[in-house]
């Protein structure tokens, strides 16, 4: 383990030797894919941790190998790291995971006191990824991370998940009796053969509650249509929810580290839900210029950095990232509250865009089939 790419000068490797953050994990079995942030290793017998690690926050992971030598599903931790702070983690070999529970205060001084000898089975922090993972994560504060990690204190891609009643189920609603009926689609009649499953309390991410209705109680069917090319109330619910709405960036750029690192694909749902609600906003736009400001900015590092084959998954699907920003750069052109520097940003994001996707954001304002306005009738 070391750094690969970027090499660490003097003074910064000195620097960070005396304020960079060491992680010791002990017990870790030969073997295991572990990895912080956007590295990850197979680990050696000897290795013992991570050292020199930058302040800040950092996402831990890893996947314990099985009997059959297969990995097993990534699980991973946050933590906002102190200058020169020294953090103990211990494998459960029952669990074969990271234990949950605090190593005891004597072990911890007891390896603080023999650093010099745990100093070699330390691998360094990878210090060529540290810039990107800064972009990608510039908005996660440690308050964020409070507010959204799972209680358990471990992120899983594969939730434990328990049975339910159908009211208590992830999708809501009220528990009906299942009706034997013809007409349905094949993916309703796969969703009724499903058992009633939910997350195991505690072991899911804390994220933003997002409304099931569009418009608020008593609208008017206008007012219905207006909500549904609008998603300007709906956000704004969220954004009031939060403790500064801001704080929406750094959930966009939680959830998509889940995915990209993590592999959480009820991350990656949340992602996308955020994305679509941003980008079908209009009225938004000029009351919240800020975090729209931030969203191109926190969206473009994403794409950028996003490995080929999972940009395929991202923009399947009718090209869910493509038709989303293109929604926003019409809502944006037309716009006549919004200053010339907002436009004339947007305008260069999506020109930067087309260069490396060869997306078409041409002709804004004529309307595709999937942009086509949703009309409620009177009845």
């Amino acid at each position: 383990m070391g750094s690969e790419g970027v090499e660490m000068d003097q003074t910064l490797a000195q620097r960070l030797f005396f304020e960079g953050a060491t992680l010791v994990t002990l017990n870790v079995p030969s073997g295991t894919e572990f990895g912080i942030d956007l590295k990850s290793w197979n680990t050696a017998d000897k290795f013992k941790g991570i050292k020199m690690i930058p302040p800040g926050f950092h996402y831990i992971h890893y996947s314990a190998i099985d009997e059959f030598g297969e990995a097993k599903p990534k699980v991973g931790f946050f933590h906002t790291f102190k200058k020169s702070e020294f953090l103990v983690k211990h494998w459960d070999t029952t669990e074969e995971d990271l234990s949950s529970e605090i190593v005891e205060q004597e072990t911890v001084e007891r390896l603080k006191k023999n650093m010099k000898d745990l100093d070699k089975f330390l691998g360094c922090y990878p210090y060529d990824i540290w810039k990107q993972w800064k972009d990608l994560t510039n908005h996660i504060t440690p308050s964020l991370v409070e507010r959204c990690s799972p209680i358990c204190g471990f992120v899983r891609s594969a939730l434990e998940l328990e049975y339910c009643s159908d009211a208590t189920r992830p999708r809501g609603g009220e528990s009906k009796p299942k009706k034997r009926r013809s007409g349905i689609t094949v993916e309703e009649k796969e969703d009724e053969l499903l058992p009633d499953m939910k997350p195991k309390p505690g072991t899911e991410l804390r994220l933003s509650k997002i409304p099931n209705k569009q418009y608020p109680d008593g609208a008017s069917p206008t007012e219905i249509t207006k909500y549904s090319l609008d998603s300007s109330y709906v956000l704004d619910i969220i954004l009031n929810d939060l403790t500064l709405p801001i704080e929406i960036i750094g959930e966009i750029q939680l959830t998509f580290v889940c995915f990209l690192v993590g592999q959480s694909l009820d991350a990656f749902e949340h992602w996308k839900k955020l994305v679509s609600l941003i980008c079908g906003a209009d009225c938004a736009i000029s009351q919240r210029r800020a975090i729209y400001v931030e969203f191109m900015k926190a969206i473009e590092i994403q794409l950028m950095h996003v490995p080929e084959d999972i940009l395929c998954d991202i923009v399947a699907n009718n090209n869910f990232i493509y038709h989303n920003l293109r929604k926003l750069f019409a809502n944006i052109e037309i716009n006549s509250e919004l200053d010339g520097r907002l436009k004339s940003y947007t305008r260069r994001f999506s020109e930067r865009l087309s260069t490396k996707f060869l997306w078409d954001f041409s002709n804004l304002q004529e309307e595709t089939d999937d942009d086509a306005p949703v009309v409620v009738l009177l009845e």
